[in-house]
């Protein structure tokens, strides 16, 4: 049975870090959600050791910075791991063949700034190209937009990789489409999509190995990704129920309207669940 929380102070001394995720938790990807800024300062003056967890497409240091410039001292977060820190360092280590990459990204330069020290090629156009790097879709993407795209991938069999594996993320106006949207779409088609990130094991076991405990505790929006996976890691998890799915459970009963959300997907309970992190 999930345990509902007022507060995380109620259990962060049981874990010896705490990981967050981004969006939906920590902020909207404008501004950061009303407490949440003062209760990570609070759990750092207490001793809680605190890292994020992003299925963002974009490297660690961005995403650090994009943090602290939203108001989060920097020196909250112990670590920062993405999914597209993980992509990153498995072509730099050579655990990818394909060197020449057509990129999908949200604003054009970020795959540019993210390539940086590593030996590919980013190419114009799909011909040239050896695979598809998908990191971010422009503002106001539809699925149908990248239709002609993910056919012609599939004529030669491209492999697609997607380092943000989330279908939906919350924004500031509600939910937008994210980059696991056009990823599924690709495998659904029949071609071939590698995801990096949640609920993906590797990323949890790297941010382990990083943090130096396996006694954690996962905070998310998202079941499939932040719960699912924080649990076949081993971890224990906070559901944040004001994220993703702030709609569901806006006036509805919350032990019903969980257990619904979970017996549709299969997903697992979390452990815990809260209204937003305070």
């Amino acid at each position: 049975m999930t345990r509902q929380l007022d507060t995380i102070n109620e259990i962060a001394s049981n874990y010896d870090a705490i990981v967050l995720d981004q969006w939906g938790v920590l902020h909207d990807g404008t501004q950061p959600y009303g407490a949440a800024i003062d209760i990570l300062s609070e759990l750092k003056a207490g001793g809680s050791r605190l890292a994020v967890l992003s299925n963002s497409g974009k490297r660690a240091a961005p995403n650090a910075y994009r943090i602290a410039a939203m108001g989060f001292q920097s020196d909250l977060l112990e670590h920062v791991m993405t999914s597209g820190e993980a992509l990153w360092a498995d072509i730099h280590d050579q655990r990818i063949p394909e060197k020449r990459f057509y990129a999908i990204e949200c604003v054009k330069g970020d795959a540019l700034v993210w390539a940086r020290g590593l030996d590919i090629e980013l190419t114009q156009s799909l011909q040239d190209a050896d695979a598809i790097l998908l990191m971010g879709l422009p503002d106001g993407s539809n699925l149908s937009d990248w239709t002609e795209v993910l056919k012609g991938a599939l004529k030669t069999q491209m492999t697609l990789y997607c380092s943000n594996p989330d279908r939906q993320s919350p924004r500031a106006g509600g939910l937008v489409i994210s980059p696991g949207a056009l990823g599924f779409a690709y495998r659904d088609i029949g071609g071939k999509t590698v995801f990096y990130g949640k609920p993906h094991e590797p990323i949890f076991r790297s941010l382990e190995k990083a943090l130096g405990t396996q006694k954690l505790l996962m905070v998310g929006d998202s079941l499939e990704h932040d719960i699912s996976g924080g649990h076949a890691a081993g971890w224990d998890t906070l559901f944040v129920r004001g994220g993703l799915y702030a709609d569901d459970f806006a006036q509805a009963e919350i032990d019903e309207t969980l257990a619904r959300l979970c017996t549709a997907k299969s997903y697992v309970a979390p452990t815990y669940s809260i209204e937003v992190l305070k």
